[in-house]
């Protein structure tokens, strides 16, 4: 029984619906900047007369350039890929007994360990599909509106920190999984915790007192804010998306190894 291919057949019809997500995502947000450029209306000028505590959070970007306008819709596509790898990572797991087909897979002569790594390769897979998806889009897209302007270098460092987001929250929803007691819960407690972090990124960007708790939430990790323009990766925030990974890796085989299924 070919579990990858299996889990993959399973999961083609949520990687198009949510690559397509991605793809109009992309495309409507930069007509609306096009939309703006072409009526002579000053998006700076806009922002400028928002709140302080709304300018901090789309961040000191020159939206009359594409790649300012792509630096602000990058947050909307952080939280959309970051929500499919958490929903994901805790339904791969938890899915066999939340639809009572555990018995499929468990009377295989196949172990725990090559279960939970099959599906695991199927997730990674995924999840970078749909980066590739976004990357490939966001290129060609903003590259069309920037008028001579030179994104891809930006666009490409943005896509790799999503993709270790991504990654980190898919092992934080396989993680959540394994320790669930019940299955059909994991995904909400996934994004439950997932929207938690992100509006702690929020809050951290309003008020600067809550700063040192940025080391609590991923989507501080890499901003684009702190990428584009010359901007570098932080390798303290490498660092703690390898161990968060390394981590919930541990315990997802840990403890699913251990669990009594609800077959």
């Amino acid at each position: 029984m070919n579990i990858f291919a299996r889990e993959m057949k399973v999961h083609a019809k949520s990687l198009i619906i949510w690559s397509i997500g991605m793809l109009f995502m992309v495309a409507a947000g930069m007509a609306k900047y096009d939309g703006a450029a072409a009526s002579n209306q000053s998006m700076n000028e806009i922002l400028s007369q928002m709140p302080q505590s709304l300018q901090n959070i789309i961040g000191a970007f020159d939206l009359s350039k594409a790649s300012g306008y792509y630096g602000v819709l990058f947050l909307y596509l952080v939280l959309m890929g970051t929500i499919h790898a958490a929903m994901m990572g805790a339904d791969i797991i938890s899915k066999e007994e939340s639809y009572k087909t555990s018995e499929f897979i468990f009377v295989k002569p196949v172990s725990r360990d090559k279960i939970i790594t099959s599906k695991l390769s199927t997730a990674l897979v995924n999840i970078l599909i749909l980066n590739l998806v976004t990357l490939i889009s966001s290129i060609a897209i903003v590259g069309y509106y920037s008028r001579g302007e030179d994104v891809t270098s930006d666009i490409l460092k943005l896509m790799i920190g999503l993709f270790i987001l991504q990654v980190m929250f898919l092992f934080i929803g396989t993680a959540i999984s394994a320790l669930c007691r019940k299955p059909k819960s994991s995904i909400s407690v996934a994004t439950g915790i997932l929207l938690f972090m992100f509006l702690l990124s929020m809050a951290i960007d309003i008020n600067s007192n809550f700063e040192p708790l940025k080391y609590f939430t991923p989507f501080k990790y890499f901003e684009a804010k702190n990428l584009m323009y010359g901007g570098e990766f932080q390798l303290t925030f490498v660092f703690l998306s390898i161990l968060i990974i390394g981590v919930c890796s541990c315990i997802t085989y840990v403890f699913y190894r251990k669990r009594d299924l609800n077959i």
